[in-house]
Order: structure tokens, then sequence, then C-alpha cells
């Protein structure tokens, strides 16, 4: 089983899925703030995809520290025991499947992020 599989399947807690949300609960603004955070980056494209109730669009491991930054991705990887780039590869495979699933609705919740992470089901 590869790291996708242990992030997948230990949604919950545990390492991988533990280093995950510590991210995603610190994005200031929510879930709300990290859709901004891709559009001031110019991919707000992609993740309105995720967002909305269509196909979600691919984005690269590159596109996905431009817009995190290397220091919550090298955080990531400290947790992980894996290089920077493996898991920001991780994270472009996850954050696409993570952010769809919170959003069934099709629309940005406006509830804490940390709220919909503790309902978040895979």
């Amino acid at each position: 089983m590869g790291i996708l599989d242990n992030i997948l399947g230990a949604a919950g807690g545990g390492g991988a899925a533990s280093a995950i949300t510590d991210l995603l609960k610190n994005q200031q603004g929510g879930l709300g703030g990290l859709v901004q955070a891709f559009e001031a980056n110019g991919l707000g494209d992609l993740a309105q995809s995720w967002v909305g109730k269509g196909e979600n669009l691919p984005i690269s491991a590159a596109q996905i520290e431009s817009v995190l930054g290397s220091g919550p991705i090298a955080d990531i990887a400290s947790k992980l025991g894996i290089d920077p780039k493996q898991a920001a590869s991780h994270l472009s495979d996850l954050l696409p499947q993570m952010i769809d699933r919170m959003t069934p609705d099709g629309q940005t919740p406006s509830g804490a992020l940390g709220d919909l992470l503790g309902k978040f089901k895979l």
C-alpha cells in the first residue's frame, strides 16, 4: 500500500492524515481561504472545479507548492518521513479529492475548516 493509500485510509487520524489535516486546519479563512489562495495564484479554475459538481481538474506538485509554499510542504514531508517533492506530489493527488468531498453541494461551506475535516469521510 502506498503513502496515498495510507492517507486516504486514515482520514480520521494517524501520521499522514494528521499532517495534512493540520495543514488544512491552519489555513487562514478556512476552506474559502484555501480556495482564495489558489485564485490569488492564478489557479482558481482548478480549485473551483474541486468545489463544483463537475469533473475535478488535476493539479501538479509544482502548482501545489506555489500555492501552499515550501514551508508547509516541508512540514508535511518531515512528519511523513518523505521528501518534500513526494509530499507535494501526494498533496496534488489528495487535495482535489478532499475538497471535492467536503463540498458535496458544489459550494464552499461557511463553517470552519476544522469542523469540515471532522465530518470528512473518504
